[in-house]
C-alpha cells in the first residue's frame, strides 16, 4: 500500500491545517452539515488516515461502514479509472451500459435465496429504502409499512418517517409521510429473559400490536435490518429474525432486509441474514457496495421487482457506470481476498479485547455486534442506565489520539467499531490499546 500501516501524531488532533479547512468549511458549508471529528483527509489506504497535517490515523469507522476494502484498493481504482476514460455518464435509463447489467446479474447472485431475483440501482442507502417500499407498495396494493423501535434507514421525508430517531435525524423537519407504523424491536439487553424468551415475548407484542393497530391485511412490506445499525448495532436473538419473515410469507407481506450497513462481508457473511438462513423478498443494499464511491441497490424475487409499471423505477444518477465498475472491483476483490472471513477474525479480536476491557472499567453494559460491526453499550455501573456524557469523553479521548471511532444509540450510549475489513490486526490492536486508555482516562 502506498500509504504507510502505522498511527503517526506529528501535530495535536486537529492540527494547524485541519484546524483552517474547518474555519473555511464553517463559512461555506451549511451548519446543518455535522463533523464528527473536524480532521481534514488528503490520502488514505488500508486501515490508516492521512490528514492535510501529516498526522496517521486509524480508521475504526470505514465512513460509516463504507470503505469495507479500504479507501483505494487497487481493484476499484483500476476499474473505476478505466470507466472514467471511457464514459462518466448517459443515465441508463436513456441510453444503457453494460455496467449495469454487470452489478445487478452479480447481486441477483450474491443474495440470500435461490429464487429467480431482479435488481434497480440506485445512488443512497436512503433511496434504495424509499424505492423498495414503492415496489412492495406496488406489488401488493397494499399501503402500510411496519418498521421497528431503534430503526434507522434515511434521511429523506419518507425515510425519516422510517427511522426512530428525533434527534438529529428528525427534529424540525415534519411532517413526515404516513402509513409508517412503528413496532417492539427484540432488543435483547433491555428486555428480560434468556434469548428463547426473548424472542417469543418480542414476536408475540410484535403481531398483536400489528393486529390491532394496522390490520395484517392492510400491511405492504416489514422493513428490517438484521443487526440495527444507528440503533446501537442491536443483535436480536436467534429465530427472531425467521419468526418475523416467515409471519410475513403466511400474511402475503413483502419482508424487506434493510442490509446498507451490513451488507458485503460486513457481518462475517456476505448479508446478515445469512447467519440464520433467512432469505428476504427484498434486501437494500449501499455503502460499502463500491468501496466508496455512490451506488445502492434493491434487490429481490422477480415477480416483486417486475410488478413496477415501466418507468416506475429510477433517477438520473442511479447506477452511474463509474460507480457499477468500481462495485466489481469491489466484489472481486471481497471474493478473492476473502474479506467476510477477515470480518469474523476481527470479531474474535474485538471480542476478547473488549470482554478484557468490560471486567476492568466496570462501564460496558454489554459486548454486541457480528463480524467487524461490533459495539459496547456504555452504562452506569451496576445499572443499565445508559450514559451518553462517558461515551463521549471516550470517543473524544480516542480521537486525540489518532484513533477514528463513532458512537451511536437511541440514547447517545454506544461506541461502534467498522474497521476496513482489510486493516491489518497490528493496527486494530493498537486502536484497541488506546480505547483501553481512553476508558480509564474519562473515569
Amino acid at each position: 500500500m502506498s500509504v504507510p500501516q502505522e498511527r503517526k501524531l506529528v501535530t495535536q488532533i486537529p492540527g494547524p491545517k485541519s484546524e483552517e479547512l474547518h474555519t473555511r468549511t464553517k463559512a461555506a458549508v451549511s451548519a446543518g452539515v455535522g463533523v464528527g471529528l473536524p480532521v481534514y483527509i488528503e490520502r488514505a489506504g488500508g486501515g490508516i488516515l492521512v490528514d492535510v497535517d501529516g498526522n496517521q490515523l486509524i480508521d475504526l469507522g470505514s465512513g460509516i461502514a463504507v470503505t469495507s476494502v479500504g479507501n483505494a484498493a487497487p481493484k476499484v481504482v483500476e476499474r473505476a479509472q478505466a470507466q472514467l476514460e471511457d464514459f462518466t455518464h448517459t443515465c441508463f435509463m436513456v441510453t444503457p451500459y453494460e455496467e449495469y447489467v454487470a452489478v445487478a446479474e452479480t447481486l441477483n447472485e450474491l443474495t440470500p435465496g435461490t429464487h429467480e431475483k431482479r435488481t434497480a440501482l440506485f445512488n443512497s442507502g436512503a433511496e434504495a429504502v424509499e424505492n423498495a417500499v414503492k415496489i412492495a407498495r406496488s406489488a401488493t396494493k397494499r399501503d402500510a409499512i411496519v418498521v421497528f423501535d431503534h430503526a434507522y434507514h434515511g434521511r429523506t421525508n419518507l425515510t425519516m418517517a422510517l427511522t426512530a430517531k428525533n434527534m438529529p435525524y428528525k427534529k424540525g423537519f415534519g411532517p413526515f409521510a404516513g402509513e409508517v407504523y412503528r413496532m417492539p424491536m427484540a432488543y435483547p439487553y433491555r428486555w428480560s429473559g434468556d434469548a428463547e424468551t426473548i424472542t417469543e415475548d418480542a414476536f408475540t407484542a410484535f403481531t398483536n400490536a400489528v393486529h390491532a393497530q394496522v390490520g395484517e391485511e392492510h400491511v405492504a412490506a416489514v422493513l428490517i435490518e438484521p443487526i440495527q445499525g444507528e440503533g446501537g448495532f442491536i443483535v436480536p436473538p436467534k429465530g427472531w429474525l425467521g419468526r418475523i419473515a416467515d409471519w410475513c410469507r403466511e400474511h402475503g407481506i413483502v419482508f424487506i432486509a434493510d442490509e446498507v450497513q451490513t451488507g458485503f462481508c460486513r457481518t462475517g457473511d456476505w448479508f446478515a441474514c445469512e447467519a440464520e438462513g433467512v432469505v428476504p423478498d427484498l434486501i437494500t443494499t449501499a455503502k460499502g457496495i463500491a468501496g466508496g464511491l455512490p451506488l445502492a441497490a434493491v434487490t429481490g424475487r422477480a415477480e416483486i421487482m417486475d410488478a413496477v409499471h415501466a418507468g416506475g423505477l429510477g433517477g438520473t444518477y442511479g447506477g452511474n457506470p463509474v460507480a457499477c465498475a468500481a462495485a466489481l472491483g469491489s466484489i472481486e476483490t471481497m471474493k478473492d481476498e476473502d474479506l467476510a472471513g477477515k470480518a469474523r477474525r476481527i470479531e474474535q479480536i474485538f471480542r476478547e479485547r473488549l470482554e478484557a476491557m468490560a471486567e476492568k472499567h466496570g462501564v460496558i453494559g454489554e459486548i454486541r455486534g457480528r463480524g467487524a460491526m461490533m459495539a459496547v453499550e456504555i452504562v452506569t455501573p451496576g445499572t443499565t442506565q445508559p450514559d451518553a456524557d462517558l461515551t463521549k469523553k471516550v470517543n473524544a479521548a480516542c480521537h486525540r489520539q489518532g484513533v477514528v471511532t463513532l458512537t451511536a444509540g437511541t440514547y447517545g450510549n454506544v461506541l461502534r467499531f467498522l474497521p476496513p475489513l482489510v486493516i491489518g490486526e497490528d493496527l486494530l490492536h493498537e486502536g484497541l490499546d488506546v480505547l483501553d486508555t481512553a476508558f480509564a482516562e474519562s473515569l
